[in-house]
């Protein structure tokens, strides 16, 4: 069965200020599968997989706490069959 899936890239100061750690967070309290992970252009990389009402709110909760260090941000969402387990910070 197919989930919906959004990736967000998170551009502004948002290495090295608990974003992925507030993400996690934010993660527990939703159903919500995925990762986040820091990449080599500052940039903040986020997948998020689950129901698609459930996976927006967690984004839309993100945006809402982290909005002081994010400039800008970029959504590309589908579906995907792939399987994820729980939500992880990738290293």
């Amino acid at each position: 069965m197919k989930k919906f899936r959004i990736q967000v890239w998170f551009e502004g100061r948002v290495q090295g200020v608990g974003f992925r750690f507030k993400t996690s967070r934010i993660a527990a309290g939703v159903d919500v599968a995925g990762f986040v992970e820091n990449l080599d252009d500052g940039r903040v990389h986020l997948v998020a997989v689950g129901e698609e009402a459930q996976v927006r709110a967690f984004v839309a909760e993100i945006l809402r706490v982290m909005d002081s260090f994010i400039k800008r941000h970029e959504e590309l969402s589908d579906s995907t069959a792939d399987t994820y387990k729980g939500f992880n910070i990738k290293l």
